[in-house]
This record gives structure tokens, C-alpha cells and sequence, in this order.
């Protein structure tokens, strides 16, 4: 069991309101992301969950039962953290043994423990080896495996990866999703990048200076983003919004168009621009137009190569069945 409610939950650092009153109900098994721009209170929150900080109200319940008073150590939660924050002076297995020695866990389950964790991270070969013999990621994984055998209601990741190179991020956050299949236990993770938001969870919590600007899966935001906040910010690249009479012929303040659904075409269309910075990645060229009328530069998608060079002029269509429409307060109109 593993499910985590919080009821008008707020925060205060003085004067200052981080998070304003706050309702999230996180179901057992699931995968949930925190994600948002830098200063939007997703470690904060998480921090209040794991109870390393005092709320200023409200209540958190973990398993029907309220755990607002409860102290960290019993609220049974793993905390993984941005640093792995292991003891250099110990192998990989006391590392992962020592909260169980706190524990006071008797040395054969500590060692059945051990060896189960250090399977499923791929750590069996490397347990006799001290932190310092390691990569990166596979010091992160000591630092999961060391949550793991804690055997918890939930795991809390704040940004585990994000001192990790591009290469060994993708790894791992393959890594995590594989383990949370596995262990089919909670697991809410903080991150500000979307893409891991977006590949990651089963839920994600958008926030934004301490509010919850929308809740669903990776696809519903995607697809049905609540505001213009949430439209902009997931996606790679950005939804491209539009403000002015372009919105206007469409009856909305602001419009949203995703770059994969503006197509280039030959003779007329509705938007003419000329081509500036082109992004080659093989799979896909983004290229960036500029000089349409337009107040934003149109950001485009086109799969594979295109041989567009910078300065020429090109013809778009956005597909009407693809325009997002929001109003003078950044809410979706349905």
C-alpha cells in the first residue's frame, strides 16, 4: 500500500506563501511526476511529504492514516536525493546495508535484502567495490538500492539525475522506469525537465509558484493542456503560441499550435516566413521561421532531412484541427 492524500496543505516561510492550499491524492503503484520551471515549489512539496519540512497547514495521510506529526522516520518512505550522498569509506554492500543497520534489521535479511536490490540494479558485481571505483550512474543506483532495501510505501526521487551526463540520463531514467514495474510501489519524482516528466510518469503535477496548474497523464497534457501555461511548457520543442488577429480569427486570445502540426507546403497557405536557425537531428529537422507577421517566431517539425537553408522564404499551414485555443486569462476554450 502506498497511497499519499494531501489536504489543504500550505506552506509558509514567513510572509512568504510557497504553497498555497493544496489538494493531490497520489494512488498506490502509481508513478508521479512533479514537474515545473525553477522556484515553483515541486522539491518544497515533496519535502513536505517526506516530512523534512513542517507544513504551516493541512494534513497528509499515507494509507488512510494522517501523517502529518509522524516523523520522517516512520512515515515509511525513501528518499533518493540529487546527490547520491554515499560514505566513500564503505563498499557498495555496507552502503546499501547501513539503514538497516539502524535499523536494527538481523544480518540475513540484511543479506537477502541485499542481494535482491543489488540483482535488480545490476550492482551484484560490484558490491565489494567502494563508491569512488564507480561511474556516475552506477553510484545513483547504490543510492536506489540503499532506498530499496528499506522495502518503503513509496520512494521520493528529488531530481536524481540531473548530475548525470545526457547519455547516462537517458540510461537511467530507462533504469527507474524498468524498477518501478518491477517493485510496483509508489514513486514520486521531482524534476524540472518535461521530457522525463513526459517518458517517466503515469501522472504528472504541473506547478507553478506553488499551484497545480493541471493533473493527468504525459498524453492528456500533451494533448488537452488546461492553460497556456501547461501548453507552453510541456512538449519538446514548445507549443508555439500566437497572440493578435491571427487568435482573433479563431475567437480566442492566444492560440497554440504544436511544431509536428504545421505543414510546409507548396503555392498558398496562411503563414509566410523565412527560414532561420535549423536543428538537424536525423530523425527530425526543427527549423525556426521568422518574419511571418506573426509576434512569435514559428517553430516547425519535419521528419528527416529538409534541405531548407537559412533565408529562404517558405509557406506553412497549421492544421485547424490541431489549434489550441485559450483566453485572455490563459484558460483552455472548449
Amino acid at each position: 500500500m502506498g497511497q499519499i492524500t494531501l489536504e489543504k496543505v500550505t506552506k509558509r516561510f514567513g510572509d512568504v506563501e510557497v504553497i498555497p492550499p493544496l489538494d493531490l491524492t497520489i494512488q498506490d503503484g502509481e508513478f508521479t511526476v512533479f514537474v515545473g520551471p525553477s522556484g515553483c515549489g515541486k522539491s518544497t512539496l515533496l519535502r513536505l511529504i517526506a516530512g523534512l519540512e513542517d507544513m504551516t497547514t493541512g494534513t497528509i495521510s499515507i494509507d488512510g492514516q494522517d501523517a502529518t506529526d509522524t516523523p520522517p522516520a516512520k512515515r515509511g518512505l525513501a528518499m533518493v536525493f540529487q546527490s547520491y550522498a554515499l560514505y566513500p569509506h564503505m563498499s557498495v554492500r555496507k552502503n546499501i546495508a547501513f539503514p538497516m543497520r539502524m535499523a536494527g534489521i538481523d544480518i540475513a535479511e540484511q543479506n537477502r535484502r541485499i542481494e535482491q536490490a543489488a540483482a535488480a540494479l545490476n550492482l551484484t558485481d560490484y558490491l565489494d567495490r567502494r563508491p569512488g571505483q564507480l561511474s556516475g550512474g552506477q553510484r545513483q543506483r547504490v543510492a536506489i538500492g540503499r532506498a530499496i532495501v528499506r522495502e518503503p510505501e513509496a520512494f521520493l526521487f528529488d531530481e536524481p539525475l540531473s548530475n548525470l551526463d545526457a547519455a547516462l540520463r537517458v540510461g537511467m531514467r530507462l533504469e527507474i522506469s524498468e524498477l518501478h514495474k518491477r517493485l510496483a510501489t509508489t514513486m514520486i519524482y521531482v524534476t524540472h525537465d518535461q521530457v522525463e516528466a513526459m517518458t517517466m510518469a503515469d501522472k504528472i503535477v504541473v506547478l507553478r509558484a506553488g499551484h497545480i496548474e493541471q493533473v493527468g497523464t504525459p498524453l492528456e497534457l500533451y494533448h488537452t493542456p488546461r492553460n497556456s501555461f501547461v501548453a507552453g511548457f510541456i512538449g519538446s520543442p514548445k507549443m508555439n503560441l500566437i497572440t493578435g488577429p491571427e487568435a482573433e480569427k479563431c475567437d480566442a486570445h492566444t492560440i497554440g499550435i504544436r511544431p509536428e502540426h504545421i505543414d510546409v507546403v507548396d503555392g498558398e497557405g496562411l503563414w509566410t516566413g523565412k527560414v532561420g536557425v535549423a536543428e538537424h537531428l536525423g530523425s527530425d529537422t526543427f527549423f525556426h521561421v521568422q518574419d511571418t507577421g506573426l509576434a512569435e517566431t514559428i517553430t516547425v517539425r519535419a521528419p528527416g532531412e529538409v534541405n531548407y537553408r537559412h533565408g529562404d522564404t517558405i509557406t506553412l499551414n497549421p492544421r485547424p484541427d490541431q489549434v489550441h485555443r485559450f483566453d485572455a486569462q490563459g484558460l483552455r476554450i472548449a
